[in-house]
Parts: structure tokens; sequence; C-alpha cells
């Protein structure tokens, strides 16, 4: 299945059909899930990094229960906005994952996105590593499905 834009993955979506964010790490997934209008994303949990078809199984489970009609993935370029190997295995994933679901996929650009989430629990929550480590790859995947929604918001 190839991968979409945002706007043609939004497009493809049946109302009220959400969308899954995905923040891949090396060792776990962060997930993210939006609202049924598309507004919001919210932390949703993570996935332990595994073999392919689990970790899609799984997937396509989260999205049979939750009404979802698609995936946005991560896609971590270099600070210049350049696709080093970490983006074309992040897309290969993206693909690879689309097809053993059976759901269209767009990429987006995660740069910081992280970074950001890290700021704000130390920033503002005031919370400590050990649960900063806990919830920054279900937060990174919100803060970037939260972009992806805003930057592809009809009108």
């Amino acid at each position: 299945m190839p991968l979409f834009n945002m706007m043609d993955l939004r497009n493809r979506l049946a109302p009220g059909q959400r969308l899954i964010g995905l923040d891949p790490g090396s060792r776990t997934v962060g997930l993210a899930l939006s609202d049924v209008s598309l507004m919001l994303a919210s932390p949703y949990g993570e996935l332990r990094r595994g073999k392919l078809a689990a970790n899609a199984a799984e997937l396509a489970a989260i999205a049979r229960r939750e009404g979802a009609g698609g995936l946005v993935v991560g896609l971590p370029l270099s600070m210049d906005g350049s696709a080093g190997p970490a983006a074309q295995a992040a897309r290969d994933w993206a693909h690879a994952l689309s097809a053993a679901t059976g759901l269209p996929a767009a990429l987006w650009d995660e740069r910081l996105s992280s970074s950001a989430v890290n700021r704000f629990l130390i920033e503002e929550a005031d919370m400590t590593r050990r649960r900063r480590a806990e919830l920054v790859d279900r937060m990174a995947a919100a803060y970037m499905l939260q972009a992806a929604l805003d930057a592809s918001r009809p009108g």
C-alpha cells in the first residue's frame, strides 16, 4: 500500500474514523489516538518494538477496537530537513506496517517532538526522570499527531 500525504489520508477516512499516531523508537513505539472529529490527539499507550507481524497484529486490534482508519508515522528527519538512515528506516517500516495491517499511512515530521515533550514535563509538570520516561513516547506520538492534524485541517 502506498504512503499518503496527510490531506489524502484524511480524505480516505470514513466519517467518524480516527487516526493512530506512531512515534517509532528503537525499543518502544509511542501511540496516540485522534478523536473522531480529527481535531485532537491524545496519548494512548506504547508497544514494545518487536517483529513486524506482532506489532502489526497489535495495531490492527487497536484500530478495530478504537475505530481507527489510518496511521500517521513519525518521520525522524535531520535538523536540516534531510532524510538520513533513520528516516529511510521509518519510511520502510511505515510501508511494511501499512501493508501488514491493511491501514493507509502517512509520514509526518517528528523532529524535536520528544525534546518538546521532555521540556514540558520538566518545566511545567515538574516530573521525575522515571515518570517522564514512562510518558514521553506516548506524549511525543500525541505531539506529532496533533501537528499533523492541525496542518491538514481543511479550510
